[in-house]
């Protein structure tokens, strides 16, 4: 649903609460276009009406205290607390809120709305199970328009001082000042509240010196609770359990081919052209790709299935300070390291053979997302799927798939939900 977002708040009477419960009172509505998010029964007029009455001050608090979570936090099944700053149901202070999440990949974003799990809930029973989706620049746009609403609303009544007023004053200044707006997506990416994680931020700060910031972002959005691996010990890592990568031996495309890949918006496409695009050149068809041509478009070896795996905390290519550099695979099983050769794979062509280190993580950022869709893609090419399962998506069915491509049944799966031959998780869509 690629249209407008709205959040609006329709003023109406509270004859009781503080000040400015009272004067952020009024019918709330989140609109996806024309489509309210928010819709559903109220049991006091007994009627549809497009969003509840609830004081938005409390909604315009939450959305102020967890501005940069919602922005640049990624989805985090890891996560136990992931929902508190993401779903509006955690705001309380006794209203009944709409069951709507608003999720983002750092690029692309999804407000998704589902109904009251109760159908006898009281005294608004929600009924939509729609969702916009669109950038993560017009869900801050459509947040940021909805607190400047609400603080007018308050000044209107008089109130300069309130809880909401001095969060959004410090939010203004972390947002002019460029490295406490760095420190503040970090720690929203590590899913840590403000000044939540000092240690881990400076040195965060301090690898980013030697790893990039792009970098040191993919590895903070794969903590979830976790400590971070440091670059020593990345390094470390690399030298002891890697091997070594030839970027000048590795298979590259033209800036043609990867400036059309990233015109697709979403990171799922945008993975998928990559590979159909690499396919092609490199005349494959719908074949099989061997495990040592894919390590050879790498410009490395195949890994050894002597060698034990499992022990690195993610997969990575680094680059060591005297030019060279090293891959290390972390599955402990064949089609896992299969997949996470592709994933690192269309990283190099699509993020940058030159970054210092190429992160292949368990996060949803969109650079992951779109890894893992090239993977899919080019171990697994989607026509050549449809062909073998005839319509046929028992797991029999896809198990002879996998077998036949050498990828994991899960990776067969995800493939026909991205292309919509078996029901996706909504949650796991757009953002």
């Amino acid at each position: 649903m690629n249209q407008g977002l709205d959040i609006s708040l329709a003023p109406e009477r509270l004859d009781e609460g503080l000040p400015e419960e009272r004067a952020g009172f009024g019918q709330f509505i989140v609109r996806a276009g024309s489509v309210a998010l928010t819709e559903g029964f109220d049991g006091f007029v007994d009627a549809l009406r497009p969003g509840p009455l609830v004081s938005g001050y409390h909604a315009a608090e939450w959305f102020a205290w967890n501005w940069w979570r919602i922005l640049y936090e990624p989805y985090s099944p890891r996560s136990p607390d992931w929902w508190r700053a993401h779903t509006m149901t955690a705001i309380g202070e006794g209203y009944v809120w709409p069951n709507i999440t608003f999720r983002t990949d750092g690029v692309r974003a999804a407000v998704i709305a589902r109904p009251s799990s109760d159908p006898d809930a009281r005294p608004f029973r929600y009924i939509s199970s729609n969702m916009w989706l669109g950038s993560t620049e017009q869900m801050r746009e459509a947040i940021n328009a909805f607190l400047t609403r609400v603080v007018h609303r308050l000044t209107e009544k008089g109130i300069n001082s309130s809880n909401l007023q001095h969060i959004l004053a410090e939010l203004v200044q972390e947002r002019l000042d460029p490295a406490m707006m760095e420190q503040r997506r970090l720690e929203a990416l590590m899913g840590r509240e403000p000044d939540e994680a000092d240690d881990a931020i400076i040195a965060l700060m301090e690898d980013a010196k030697e790893l990039g910031m792009h970098g040191v972002e993919e590895l903070a959005a794969d903590a979830a609770g976790r400590s971070i691996p440091r670059a020593s010990t990345l390094h470390n890592i690399a030298r002891t359990e890697g091997v070594e990568v030839l970027p000048d031996d590795a298979v590259r495309l033209s800036t043609t081919d990867v400036a059309e890949t990233k015109k697709q918006e979403v990171a799922w496409r945008q993975g998928r052209h990559l590979a159909e695009v690499l396919r092609r050149k490199l005349g494959l068809g719908a074949a099989p790709v061997a495990t040592t041509r894919l390590a050879e478009m790498l410009g490395t070896l195949a890994p050894d299935p002597h060698k034990s795996y499992g022990m690195a905390p993610l997969s990575f290519v680094l680059r060591e300070k005297d030019g060279t550099a090293r891959l290390v695979l972390r599955s402990k099983w064949e089609t896992g390291r299969r997949f996470e050769l592709a994933r690192l794979l269309g990283d190099w062509l699509l993020f940058g053979a030159s970054a210092p280190i190429m992160p292949a993580t368990r996060a949803y950022t969109f650079r992951q997302k779109a890894q893992r869709s090239f993977a899919a893609e080019f171990l697994c090419p989607f026509g050549a799927t449809e062909d073998m399962l005839h319509g046929d998506y028992s797991s029999e069915a896809i198990e002879e798939v996998s077998e036949h491509f050498d990828v994991s049944t899960l990776t067969v799966e995800t493939l026909l939900r991205n292309h919509g031959r078996i029901e996706r998780e909504p949650l796991a869509d757009a953002a």
